[in-house]
């Protein structure tokens, strides 16, 4: 395995994440905000020596995957299992919303928050199988020591929690374009370098990582 570096990014704000919706799988894109954080972003990682960009193929990931690739100079390499939890007819609501209008299904999640699947939507637990499955092939295709993966708060979370030791899913937080950036060591261990750092924003505001709370 030549890969010795990962670097985690979420994508850049939209609309609802600055309402506190939570956007599941829905073709939300970057607002302008989103795109300005991103654009800084772009101007911090071109010279960090990066030999790879793979992406969520939602919009609001490809979106911030391209202004990247723009001072990268090469394409990003989209894979649909590096998207968020799908989350059914949740999507589009807050926090409140979900624990009003579905109180037994809500207190089902709570319950088991690992293996409760959402209706029309996915558990803690499909999500975290795809995400490994994903970053397993991706250090397979062997494109060199240090990689970006672009991809969302609830997924990065997901695979943190099952290749790095000690940490808990939901520990790292994960805000709008922060870069949170892994290492491996010589005993083949993953260790977290960075996490959520937003220092490229030079104090533009973020939105931090919304979870769906226990």
């Amino acid at each position: 395995m030549t890969v010795k570096r990962v670097i985690f990014i979420r994508p850049g704000e939209t609309d609802w994440n600055r309402d506190l919706r939570f956007q599941g799988q829905v073709a939300i894109p970057l607002n302008e905000h989103g795109q300005r954080q991103a654009q800084r972003l772009a101007n911090f990682i071109r010279n960090i020596g990066l030999s790879a960009l793979y992406t969520s193929d939602l919009k609001r990931a490809v979106q911030t995957a391209e202004l990247l690739a723009e001072k990268l100079g090469f394409s990003p390499i989209l894979d649909s299992r590096l998207r968020e939890r799908a989350i059914g007819g949740w999507q589009g609501l807050t926090q409140k919303e979900i624990q009003n209008w579905y109180p037994a299904d809500y207190q089902q999640f709570l319950a088991d928050p690992e293996n409760y699947r959402v209706i029309g939507g996915e558990s803690r637990k499909d999500v975290r199988e795809r995400m490994q499955a994903a970053f397993t092939e991706i250090l397979q295709q062997d494109r060199g020591e240090t990689i970006c993966i672009i991809s969302h708060s609830t997924a990065i979370n997901a695979l943190l929690s099952i290749i790095v030791p000690d940490i808990t899913f939901g520990k790292v937080d994960v805000s709008n374009t922060s870069v949170t950036t892994i290492r491996l060591d010589d005993s083949g261990k993953w260790h977290i370098v960075t996490a959520d750092d937003v220092t490229h924003l030079e104090g533009m505001p973020t939105q931090k990582v919304q979870e769906l709370e226990e």
